[in-house]
């Protein structure tokens, strides 16, 4: 499968296709995950909480920083469940 390939090297246009195929829940959702899974099975996954204003987006962004100082790759998914706005997802920025 092409597509693995090129998400595998990191390309972007691949990985934001693989999104969009994932999210969509198809037969061919599994398989890509099925795909891909040996040699991204190892990700660290780390949820952030709190009220509106308490810095999560502070401490995110200075977490991202550390790690990536420390050579990791960081992928950020901001989602607002309650936002009338977006519909469960935030834009995400870096200042």
């Amino acid at each position: 499968m092409e597509l693995v390939e090129r998400l595998l090297r990191g390309d972007r246009r691949a990985i934001a296709r693989a999104i969009t195929i994932i999210e969509g829940g198809s037969p061919q959702a599994r398989q890509l995950i099925a795909a891909i899974f040996p040699d991204t099975g190892r990700t660290h996954i780390v949820g952030v909480t709190g009220s509106p204003g308490s810095g999560k987006s502070t401490l995110v962004n200075q977490l991202a920083l550390e790690w990536r100082r420390r050579g990791a790759t960081v992928g950020i998914i901001a989602v607002d469940p309650t936002s009338p706005f977006s519909g469960g997802g935030d834009p995400w920025r870096s200042d």
